[in-house]
């Protein structure tokens, strides 16, 4: 039995059968972190002597039949925007390299509250702004499956984890595609749900009406056990935390989804679409007639206009959020400076990385008196007009699918693209965080040089359910993994 194979279900189903205990799974994967995670850089801090600590607490319940909590000695990540109380939360950049919270995040509480166990912090892109994990202060992850092509970002160390067996499930953060643009990079399941359906409290903000925390995975199912456990109002410390919400993910996930109705942006399948993702997409509606859904395909005008009004917009609400970083309360506080004013600016300069930099910069020009109705209002109307293009689609369809990205995996030296070509890789994941709207990535293919293929399936506010549903009907005709199963991980 390797333990770094096992799913969330298995694990919870062997440790209380007692079959394993806590402390050796939590020594198994830090046995395979040990050996590996020096390639792939994914962890920026390892919590091995809190969690060791955790997992003996955990055995001694265990044998005494004390085994509260749906997540009971099962290990997790945590990207490094999400705070841990004395723990170090660094948001991958050297403006908070020694910071330790004195609190926990929401989400944290509520992992603590399943007694799941903290295996240590995931690196990211500075801040979670970027799509490779190259704009960390301290590393560049590498994707497990090729250690030559980037795992996606900014939750690219959450997805490399995962991949590579090193957790079972690890929490990431979504702003423009976070979530799910690692999770297809990498082979997982990774969802960024409803805006308001996770608590933002204790996520040090990038983009506030964009952000949203979720599950990464390897299977549905744990998925949706995971987001069911993180889900719910917080009223005390989240105002945008939506009330009165149906948590569960995993009633009638088995039942068929015959007559379900998918839409297909043919927008989603336009010419910046590598020809391998295309023709995997193409095949993943096959499977889906196979299963009894209608395809079909639909048009959504307004895509064009996503990456320009994404942009604009949390670029803007970048450089509110990040005002706070001056070099006086806490984090980096730059040397020598011979008065407040120097001081502000010698610490934001030292301790932000170039792309943060990039990012504040847009947004403050963009809220400047002489150009926020030029750049910001107009940025607002064209997100109006992509949400009116998603909801149109979503009142004669249940879901809409299509690519999670352009590309597979990129190569390193394929990533470093000119200018703002980048940016508009993050086309299709975009227009679910503008809307509001749930997304999940799930592995719908493999290129000829083994690099896996994601698709994504968009619901309506608060449909994850339903996304669940068609999604784990889905992964019953194709599984990744089969595919993959001859293939030596590149970290091995």
């Amino acid at each position: 039995m390797n333990i770094n194979e096992l799913t969330v279900e298995e694990l919870y189903s062997k440790i209380h059968s007692k079959e394993i205990k806590p402390s050796e799974v939590v020594g198994a994967l830090f046995d395979r972190i040990e050996k590996y995670d020096g390639n792939i850089k994914s962890f920026i801090t390892l919590t091995k002597e809190q969690a060791l600590e955790t997992a003996a607490e955990l055995d001694r319940l265990q044998k005494e039949d004390k085994m509260d909590g749906e997540l009971f000695g099962i290990p997790v990540g945590i990207k490094d925007n999400i705070v841990t109380k004395d723990i170090l939360t660094t948001c991958a950049s050297l403006m908070l390299h020694n910071f330790k919270p004195v609190y926990d995040a929401t989400v944290m509480t509520k992992l603590k509250d399943q007694n799941s166990i903290l295996m240590g912090k995931l690196n990211m892109d500075e801040f979670a702004m970027g799509s490779t994990s190259e704009t960390s202060y301290f590393q560049t992850t590498k994707n497990p499956w090729n250690l030559e092509c980037s795992p996606g970002g900014s939750s690219g160390g959450s997805a490399a984890a995962v991949a590579a067996g090193f957790v079972p499930y690890a929490l990431g953060t979504d702003t423009g595609g976070s979530v799910r643009q690692p999770a297809s990079f990498c082979g997982i399941v990774g969802m960024k749900p409803t805006y308001g359906r996770v608590s933002r409290f204790g996520l040090i903000a990038f983009a506030s009406s964009l952000d949203q925390v979720g599950p990464m995975t390897r299977t549905v199912r744990d998925n949706a056990k995971v987001l069911e456990l993180i889900s719910g109002e917080d009223s005390s410390n989240d105002m945008t935390s939506a009330r009165n919400q149906d948590t569960d993910f995993l009633s009638g996930i088995e039942k068929d989804i015959k007559g379900m109705k998918l839409a297909l942006p043919k927008e989603f399948l336009g010419d910046d679409v590598d020809e391998s993702v295309t023709e995997a997409v193409l095949k993943a509606k096959e499977r889906f007639e196979s299963l009894g859904a209608i395809v079909e395909e639909v048009e959504m005008p307004n895509l064009q206009y996503v990456v320009s009004s994404y942009y604009l917009i949390a670029s803007s609400e970048a450089s509110a959020n990040l005002a706070r970083f001056d070099g006086i309360r806490y984090g980096y506080r730059a040397e020598n400076a011979k008065n407040l004013e120097e001081l502000y600016k010698k610490s934001r300069g030292e301790g932000f990385g170039d792309e943060v930099k990039r990012r504040i910069l847009l947004g403050t020009y963009v809220l400047s008196a002489g150009h926020y109705d030029d750049y910001y209002v107009k940025a607002q109307k064209l997100r109006r007009l992509v949400s009116d293009d998603v909801q149109r689609i979503l009142t004669d369809y249940d879901l809409i699918i299509g690519p999670t990205t352009t590309t597979p995996a990129h190569k390193y030296d394929e990533v470093k693209i000119e200018g703002t070509k980048e940016y508009k890789n993050d086309i299709l994941t975009i227009p679910a965080n503008l809307v509001g709207v749930p997304s999940l990535s799930i592995p719908c293919g493999v290129t000829e040089d083994n690099r896996p293929i994601g698709m994504q399936l968009i619901g309506n506010h608060f449909e994850e359910r339903k996304i669940y549903n068609a999604a784990y009907q889905f992964e019953t005709v194709y599984n990744l993994h089969e595919e993959l199963k001859n293939l030596t991980m590149g970290a091995e």
